[in-house]
């Protein structure tokens, strides 16, 4: 981190840190990073960054959670994509490099990424 020289510095941290925080707990669409120790040995950290990296990029508002280990620890990491009025897709054994298309594709033009997918909810099934 770098140092705060003066208080220009301090307001620009203080926008940064602001922005980082609405792109973790804002918006409507939300991706859920599976984060419980077999998803961060798995990648799931590097997965997070490089999403909120995309999402900064392409400057979608979107609310991005984590969870613990659910159970499926030999698909990690794992990831939740739900869209509003859409059903929730649950992605396996994502990696970095899958992130851009599942942002393009799924977050941006609701198109599932059929060969990334692990499951799909109802709103009943839940």
């Amino acid at each position: 981190m770098a140092t705060l020289k003066n208080l220009d510095d301090l307001r620009k941290l203080r926008e940064e840190v602001k922005g980082e925080l609405q792109e973790r707990f804002g918006g409507e669409i939300k991706i859920i990073v599976g984060m419980g120790t077999c998803g961060i040995a798995a990648g799931a950290r590097e997965v997070m960054t490089e999403i909120l990296k995309e999402l900064r990029t392409r400057n979608i508002n979107a609310l991005v959670t984590q969870t613990g280990c659910i159970g499926m620890c030999e698909r990690e990491p794992l990831i939740d994509i739900e869209r509003p009025g859409e059903r929730r897709v649950t992605y396996g054994r994502v990696t970095p490099k899958d992130v851009k298309r599942l942002i393009a594709e799924h977050v941006l033009h609701g198109r599932v990424v059929e060969d990334l997918v692990v499951a799909r909810f109802d709103e009943e099934e839940e």
